[in-house]
């Protein structure tokens, strides 16, 4: 399936828009579109799987449990999320939608 990441993307939305893109094996990649959404207070994801995160429009910042700083995300900025490293976002810009492609991956403990 052919799509423009940046393509399709609504103006306004009451919730966070979720887009699973590929499903291989372990690795899942999905587009997500905020506008102005945050994680709800003192909520904090807990992923069971690793997660690699690239902004590809608008801005966001996240918070990781912690960290005293939060992590300021632009265009072109990714971060990779561990298995269980809790975070949660704290702002995107209420202005523009805020577009993100996100990679999911379990890791396998290592065989000796």
């Amino acid at each position: 399936m052919y799509i423009n990441l940046l393509n399709d993307i609504p103006e306004k939305l009451n919730e966070e828009k979720f887009q699973n893109l590929l499903q291989v094996g372990s690795v899942r990649v999905e587009r997500i579109v905020s506008h102005g959404h945050a994680s709800p207070p003192s909520f904090w994801y807990d992923q069971d799987e690793g997660e690699w995160v690239l902004l590809l429009k608008g801005a966001a910042i996240l918070e990781f449990e912690g960290d005293p700083e939060p992590l300021r995300l632009g265009p072109g900025d990714h971060v990779d999320i561990p298995t269980h490293r809790r975070h949660r976002v704290a702002w995107t810009t209420p202005d523009e939608p805020t577009v993100w492609l996100a990679v999911f991956y379990s890791v396998e403990p290592n065989r000796a």
